[in-house]
Formats: structure tokens, sequence, C-alpha cells
């Protein structure tokens, strides 16, 4: 559910350019000539695995009969989608439509891959601010997403009223509760920490929550966010394990009660529930002092259109892509996947008919892009974030000096 992105794919954006510069406009798939009736799009996405890839195809093929065409629909793992683009882009065989994780979308508006939305009629009014940061470039909007995520704090209700605890909302409360809620066979609190991009996304909460900023990685303010990492683990309330945890990892110990509480995303709700011992709600993830603003990261893909020399099949994508953003399909596709709309005004009424993604509306709201101040870099600033992770957490820096030698200063 969050950014897969492969080094080298990203590093060859570059080389996107310069394919396109070489190539000219994209073939866009099959061709047809201008003026005539649009009666196919092709359609590139990463939902390769089920349930997501069924769910996904029904809201495609219900666009596809509102708009009187049929879709070809080719799906790739995730952490090949880039790849692909880059290879499309070489043989002049992108796609009508285009999925990117919404961290992606500047990369690839930037190598002039992209149409931009605004010329077709589209705009990102009443979208979350976030995923409209993420997905323009240049003041001009390339991608919409009809739902997204984030993360926030699950928290185990019979474990936390045994041991007597209300769910934290300081990150002294968050300590004090882990630490309470420990005991042989059981950490407090789980997280993810690993040295990939999941690892970064899951400290921003606590890093953007603080007032700290991917632009200045050596703040005071983000120093005392990895130090909230560093007290759970050394005082013993949460694993060492963290620094190779995945988010499915951190999962799997909350369900199997060997967690009482988790850092996680909505996306791990159907697992939860197919699990109906394990009683759980959640809340927004806390802040280091009172008064401060929940921050956490926005996840969720977004729907491009790829530049086409045949104006019309471009249009008719723009409308396809329009078509997958209308408010039915927001709800639709958010209630069936446990994401969020990406409407503001569409949150009340899907968290009314959706209780158990209350907090995470709460969450969305305030929610940032990761690309949304450093954009086609952030890259390189997670894999500082995630480098300096790992060597405070294995006591080879401290929190205040981690960020300096992961940066190489």
């Amino acid at each position: 559910m969050i950014s897969k992105r492969i080094a080298a794919g990203l590093a060859g954006a570059t080389a996107l350019s310069l394919v396109l510069a070489a190539c000219g406009d994209n073939g866009g798939g099959s061709s047809s000539s201008s003026g005539t009736t649009v009666s196919s799009l092709s359609v590139l996405d990463y939902y390769n695995n089920d349930p997501d890839k069924s769910l996904v195809q029904k809201g495609l093929d219900s666009c596809a009969s509102q708009l009187g065409i049929t879709i070809k629909r080719e799906t790739v793992p995730g952490d090949t989608l880039i790849q692909k683009v880059l290879q499309q882009a070489s043989s002049k065989t992108l796609p009508d439509v285009l999925m990117l994780d919404n961290p992606d979308v500047q990369q690839i508006a930037a190598t002039g891959a992209l149409a931009p939305l605004n010329d077709m009629g589209l705009n990102g009014d009443g979208v979350i601010k976030g995923m409209v940061d993420a997905t323009s470039y240049d003041g001009k909007l390339y991608g919409l997403a009809p739902v997204t995520n984030t993360i926030a704090l699950f928290y185990n209700k019979d474990m936390l009223a045994e041991a007597g605890v209300q769910p934290p909302k300081t990150w002294d409360e968050l300590k004090a509760a882990a630490k309470k809620l420990t005991k042989p066979g059981r950490y407090g609190m789980a997280f993810n920490a690993n040295a990939t991009y999941e690892g970064s996304w899951q400290f921003l909460p606590a890093m953007w929550t603080n007032g700290g900023d991917e632009t200045d990685l050596t703040s005071p303010q983000v120093a005392e966010a990895l130090q909230l990492w560093v007290d759970l683990v050394k005082s013993g309330s949460a694993s060492k394990s963290v620094i190779n945890w995945t988010q499915g990892d951190v999962n799997d110990q909350f369900i199997a009660g060997k967690a009482a509480m988790m850092v996680n995303g909505p996306w791990q709700i159907p697992s939860l529930n197919k699990n109906p011992k394990v009683k759980w709600d959640v809340v927004q993830f806390p802040v280091n002092k009172v008064g401060q603003t929940p921050v956490a990261p926005l996840g969720g893909e977004a729907w491009t259109v790829p530049l086409n020399k045949d104006q019309a099949k471009q249009q008719k994508a723009a409308d396809f892509v329009k078509c997958l953003n209308s408010d039915e399909n927001e709800l639709a596709w958010a209630k069936a996947r446990f994401t969020l709309p990406t409407k503001t005004a569409l949150l009340d009424q899907y968290v009314t008919e959706v209780p158990s993604m209350k907090a995470f509306g709460e969450q969305v709201v305030n929610a940032r892009a990761r690309t949304g101040k450093l954009g086609d870099k952030w890259p390189e600033a997670a894999k500082v974030i995630y480098q300096a992770i790992q060597l405070a957490l294995t006591g080879k820096a401290s929190a205040q000096d981690a960020f300096k030698q992961a940066s190489g200063g």
C-alpha cells in the first residue's frame, strides 16, 4: 500500500527524459486517427494480486461501461513499474492511462512523459491538499488519486483495559503505556524501522508531528523524533527486531498478541477482521507536546495520462481518470479496500459508514505528501532517514549524530 520504489528506476528518470526527447510524442498504445471514435484504452497498474486486483478491476470496468469503451489492462509487480515505464517510453508504447504511486508522479512528470490534466478539463478542487501537492509539478496537475491511506496507532483494547492504560495522546504517555503493557512474551509497542523506504515512511509521523523537516534532517526536532524510537527499544518496550520488520511483520506481532500497540495502516484491517479474538481500535499518532497537530504521510496511487499524439484518445483517457475519481467511485473504492476518499467533503459520510476508519479520517486531513517539499529529491532524503534510524537503534550513533553520519557529514 505504500511506495515500492526501485532506486535504479528512479535514477533512470533522466534516461527517460532523453528517450522522450529522442522519440517525440508517444504512440499511446493502440493508435487511432484523430477525430475518430475512441473505442478502447490501455491501462497499466501494479495491482497484480487479489483482492486488490479484482476490486480495482470492478472500478475500471464501471468507468469503461460509462464511457462506452473497452479496456486492455496490464498489471505488473509494484517494484517493476518504473522500469516498465522506462521501457515503454523507449518503445513508444506507454499506455493510455498509467497508475503511479503518488511519490512517483512528480518524477515522471518532470521527464515530460505525462499530459497536464488541467489542459483536459480536470482539476484538484476539493481534494486533500497533500495529495494535490504530490500529484502536481511546476504548477500543473498530472494525476488524481481516488483513494488514499496513511498510518496511525492501533491498540489492543483488552490489553489496555487490563493494564488500566488509556490510548496515549503524547509521547510521554506512549512511552509510559508501552512500558506498562510490556511483559514476558509481549512488547508494549511495535513499529517498522527497517532499512527501506517503508522504515522511513513509518518514522514520518514522529518527525513531522514534532516539526521536523526533511529539508533539515540535522535539526533538534528530527533528533527528538528519533530519540522516541531509541527510547522505546532501549527500554525494552519495543523489540530490537524492529530494525528488520516489515509492516506486515508488525501486524503479525499484533495479531499474535506479542504487541499491545503498533504503528500501521488501514490495509491491515482485513487481516485483523479475520481474527475476531483481537479487539482493536485506532487513534491518531501521539504528539510530543500538547498543542501539536499529528501529521502523517499520505499513501495511495494516482492515475495519470501519458502524452499521446492522438488527441481524441488522450482526452478519452482524461475522461476515464475523471470517472475513476467521481464521488461514487471514491466512496466505493474506499469502502471495498479500507482506504480513504481523497475529497474532503466525502470524509464525514465515509467515516459514518465505516466507523473503524474514524482515526484515519482525522489523520489524513493534515497528512502530507512525501514529495511535498523535496519533489523528486525525496528518495535521497528517505534513504538518509532509514540509514540514520538503523545507526541509532543499533547503537552506532546517538539520535543527535545519526542523521549527520548517515548523510556523510
